[in-house]
């Protein structure tokens, strides 16, 4: 009887062990373990800066590393706004969009750790994704770029 048992336990060892290497090996290349922010577009003349607690709006598209798009603000013509720093989003976005100009455009490359975590967010978004947003910064509460052009204007 004692061989028998382990037997068992060596079997089921061997698959945990495969379980863990398939998912390990199902990993994207393109996944990321820390957040990752790239500058596509900075204006020259940057007079309102997104901080913790601004209102802000953002027009965003959001990708996997596969490319396939999850959800677009560009394709509703319709920007986000949110609270910066308060947790109404996912970390990555609170973490990420700090100190953005607006009219400034950024890649974001969000871990699941700081995005929707081993869960995912089903059925567009898999549990352990990493995220791919564009980003663009159209306002600070409610201030645009040409609003504060216009201010510096009026001071002259």
């Amino acid at each position: 009887m004692g061989n028998k048992r382990q037997l068992i336990c060596l079997a089921a060892a061997a698959v945990a062990a495969a379980a863990i290497l398939l998912t390990a090996s199902a990993k994207k290349t393109g996944d990321v373990t820390e957040l990752q922010i790239g500058v596509k577009y900075k204006p020259e003349s940057c007079t309102l800066q997104a901080h913790k607690g601004d209102k802000i709006k953002v027009h965003y598209r959001g990708t996997l590393t596969d490319g396939s798009v999850f959800d677009s603000s560009y394709d509703r013509g319709d920007p986000f706004e949110f609270t910066l720093g308060n947790g109404q989003v996912i970390k990555g976005w609170d973490r990420g969009l700090l100190g953005m100009c607006v009219g400034e455009k950024r890649k974001l490359k969000i871990p699941a750790k700081m995005g929707y975590g081993e869960r995912g967010s089903p059925p567009k978004i898999p549990g352990g994704a990493t995220l791919i947003f564009d980003t663009e910064l159209i306002a600070v509460n409610g201030k645009t770029s040409g609003d504060a052009k216009a201010e510096s204007n009026s001071e002259l």
